[in-house]
């Protein structure tokens, strides 16, 4: 079982940054492909980022690409979203999430634990 804790989430104005993170506990993570979805209001569920085990290869929706940047650190268990140039349309509630398989599996909801979520909200 691996539970995931994001943190991170506020309200910010457009053009600024944040940085999310999310604590897994376990011994496991570095068996964990990791990424970040996110949920508009009024919209579904969306793939924002996912990183590989190793965090040597990570995908970006074409939305975020250049401006968002995914990375890990197994020893303290922990994945970052590094956020700059925000936009309106980045406010949603932020996801991790934890897959077995690969960083392109999780992509397409290959997942196997979900963090419960911290809200982003960019003003204009």
């Amino acid at each position: 079982q691996v539970q995931l804790v994001e943190s991170g989430g506020g309200l910010v104005q457009a053009g600024g940054s944040l940085r999310l993170s999310c604590a897994a506990s376990g011994r496991t993570f570095s068996s964990y492909a990791m990424g970040w979805f996110r949920r508009a209001p009024g919209k579904e569920r969306e793939f924002v980022s996912a990183i590989s085990r190793s965090g040597g290869s990570t995908i970006y929706a074409d939305s975020v690409k250049g401006r968002f940047t995914i990375s890990r650190d197994n020893a303290k268990n922990t994945v970052y979203l590094q956020m700059n140039s925000l936009k309106r349309d980045d406010t949603a509630v932020y996801y991790c999430a934890a897959g077995l398989g690969s960083e392109y599996d999780l992509r397409y909801q290959g997942i196997n634990y979900w963090g419960q979520g911290t809200q982003v909200t960019v003003s204009s």
